[in-house]
C-alpha cells in the first residue's frame, strides 16, 4: 500500500494558514508554539479535562476529524464546540480503558460502538466520541468492517478517508500530526486519499460519495487518480447500507451549492448505484423536438432553493417522472402527468433509501403538487386559492418556493411574468387568510351539528354531508351556521 508524502506546519502569531505551506519544505509532526491561534482556544478549553485524564493514565489522546480541519481552513471561522457538533478523538487506550476513564467524568456514556473501538459520551451539551487507534477494512462480500486495534496514530490516520481529514492534534501538547500532507492539500484546495484511492475506497466504499460532498462543501479539486478510481469502482457502493447512503445524500443536498456534488456523482457513475433516476434525466436532445436539459434544469432548481433539506430533496426529485412521460406531439414535446408519475417514483426511491415515512410523505406531496400553480393560467378565483391552500396544507410555503425555484428560463420576460403571478397569488392568499382563516378551512358545521340538523346517527351519511359542506366552504367561503343549516337541509332533501 503506497503512502502519500507527508506535511506539517509551524503556526506563529495569528497565522491560520502556515507559512511553510508556501514552500516545499515541511515536517509531519510539529508542536504549535508561540501564541496559540485564537480559533483553537475553544477546542483546547473543551478538551482540557479529558486530555488530562488520559495523560494521567499513561495514554495518548488525539483530536481528529472535521474539528481539526475546520480550525485550519483560513476562511472556515472559529471551530464550534459546546454542542455545536461532536468532537472526535483517537487514542492508544483500548475500549475498556476508555470506558473506565470517562466514567464519572461524563454525564452519560454509551457503548453501542464498543466492538468497533468507539465509546461515546456527553458532558454538559458537548458530545465526545473516542476511538481506539484502528485499521478497518471491508471484506469484498460484506457490509461490515473488520476491525483491528493499533498503537500508532499514523496507522490510524492512514485508514481515514482523505488527507484533509487525516490530521491529528495531540492533546494537551498541541502537536500537529500530518503524515499525508493534509495541510498542503487544504492550501492547494486539493482532495486526495492518504493511501492509493483504490485502497481507501475498498476500506469503505461510502468514501466515494463523501468525496462528492467535500468537493462541493470545501470547493476542492479532486485528484485525477481519485476520480478514476470512482469511475472504475463505483459498483462497490452497492455493499454500503441504504441508511448510510441516505445520510450522506442528506449532507450533500445541504452544502451551499449542491449541484457541484450532484454533477460529480452523475459523471463518475456513482448515481447509478443509489439514485439512477438522476442520470436518467439526461434525456437525449435533438434539433427538432427541442426542450431544456432536464438534468441541468433539476440541479439548477436544487441550487435555487433555500437550505431546507426536505425542500431540496423535493427539488431533486420534482422532474424524475419526465423521462417516462415524454411524448412527441405535433412537432413538440410533452410530459403530461409527470408530477403524478414522479411522485410515485419519489416514494419508491425514498423508501429504498430508508427515509422515515413522514419525510417520504412531505417530499412526495411536494413533487405531486409542484405543477398545481400552473393549472391556473387565467387568474385565481377565491375558490382556486382556497383549494390551493387546502391541498398544500402545512407545505404551502415550501410549495411556493419550489414553484419559484422551478423557473430556470433564460428568458427574462418569462421569468418576470411568473414572478408577478406568484406575487399575486401570495397576495391573494394573505388577503383571504385575514378574511377567512384559510389555514383552518373546515365545514361551517361539525359532525354533531349535522346529526342534529338531519336527525342522523354516526355513519357514512354524516361523512357525505360534511364533504358537501366542505365543498360549499371552498366554493363560496364562510357561510355562517344559519345559512349552512339551510343549504344542508336542501341538499339532504334532494338526496332523499
Amino acid at each position: 500500500m503506497a503512502r502519500r508524502p507527508g506535511g506539517g506546519c509551524h503556526w506563529g502569531t495569528g497565522c491560520l494558514v502556515p507559512d511553510p505551506l508556501r514552500t516545499a519544505a515541511y515536517a509531519s509532526r510539529t508542536t504549535l508554539g508561540g501564541v496559540l491561534p485564537e480559533r483553537l482556544q475553544p477546542l483546547v478549553e473543551a478538551t482540557a479535562d479529558l486530555s488530562d485524564r488520559f495523560r494521567s493514565d499513561g495514554h495518548r489522546l488525539y483530536l481528529v476529524g472535521g474539528s481539526v480541519r475546520d480550525a485550519i481552513v483560513a476562511d472556515g471561522g472559529a471551530p464550534v464546540v459546546d454542542g455545536g457538533h461532536d468532537l472526535d478523538f483517537t487514542t492508544d487506550a483500548r475500549p475498556d480503558a476508555i470506558e473506565a476513564l470517562v466514567a464519572g467524568w461524563a454525564d452519560a456514556v454509551w457503548t453501542q460502538g464498543k466492538r468497533f473501538g468507539t465509546i461515546g459520551c456527553r458532558r454538559g451539551d458537548q458530545v465526545y466520541e473516542i476511538t481506539t487507534h484502528r485499521a478497518e477494512a471491508y471484506r469484498p462480500d460484506s457490509r461490515k468492517p473488520e476491525v483491528a486495534f493499533g498503537d500508532r496514530v499514523e496507522d490510524d490516520l492512514a485508514r481515514r478517508d482523505f488527507t484533509i481529514n487525516a490530521m491529528a492534534l495531540r492533546l494537551p501538547e498541541l502537536e500537529l500530526i500530518d503524515p499525508f500532507g493534509g495541510l498542503a492539500d487544504l492550501a492547494a484546495r486539493r482532495l486526495r486519499t492518504p493511501l492509493d484511492p483504490e485502497v481507501s475506497f475498498a476500506d469503505d466504499p461510502l468514501r466515494m460519495l463523501r468525496a462528492a460532498r467535500f468537493v462541493a462543501q470545501l470547493e476542492l479539486e479532486p485528484d485525477p487518480p481519485l476520480v478514476e478510481a470512482i469511475r472504475v469502482g463505483h459498483q462497490r457502493l452497492s455493499i454500503v447500507s441504504a441508511e448510510r447512503i441516505r445520510d450522506e445524500l442528506d449532507k450533500i443536498v445541504m452544502v451551499p451549492v449542491p449541484s457541484v456534488a450532484l454533477w460529480f456523482v452523475v459523471r463518475t457513475g456513482l448515481a447509478e448505484e443509489f439514485l439512477p433516476e438522476l442520470p436518467g434525466l439526461s434525456l437525449e436532445q435533438d434539433p427538432i423536438h427541442r426542450h431544456k436539459d432536464v438534468l441541468a434544469h433539476t440541479l439548477a432548481v436544487v441550487d435555487k432553493t433555500s437550505p431546507d433539506r426536505l425542500l431540496r430533496l423535493a427539488a431533486l426529485f420534482h422532474d424524475v417522472g419526465k423521462p417516462k412521460t415524454r411524448a412527441f406531439v405535433d412537432g413538440g414535446v410533452t410530459f403530461h402527468h409527470h408530477e403524478v408519475v414522479g411522485a410515485r417514483m419519489t416514494r419508491n426511491r425514498m423508501q429504498a433509501l430508508r427515509y422515515p415515512n413522514d419525510e417520504v410523505e412531505v417530499v412526495t406531496e411536494l413533487v405531486q403538487l409542484h405543477l398545481r400553480f400552473h393549472t391556473y393560467q387565467l387568474g385565481w378565483t377565491d375558490r382556486a386559492v382556497r383549494r390551493y391552500v387546502r391541498d398544500a396544507g402545512p407545505l404551502l410555503d415550501r410549495l411556493n418556493e419550489l414553484t419559484r425555484s422551478d423557473c430556470t428560463t433564460r428568458n427574462a420576460n418569462k421569468a418576470k411574468a411568473l414572478g408577478r403571478r406568484m406575487d399575486e397569488l401570495e397576495a391573494r392568499i394573505a388577503d383571504l387568510r385575514q378574511q377567512e382563516e384559510l389555514d383552518a378551512i373546515r365545514p361551517d358545521l361539525d359532525g354533531t351539528q349535522v346529526m342534529e340538523e338531519l336527525g342522523l346517527g354516526p355513519g357514512r351519511q354524516v361523512g357525505r354531508a360534511l364533504a358537501f359542506l366542505l365543498e360549499l366552504r371552498l366554493e363560496e367561503g364562510p357561510l355562517g351556521e344559519e345559512e349552512a343549516r339551510k343549504r344542508l337541509t336542501e341538499w339532504w332533501r334532494e338526496q332523499s
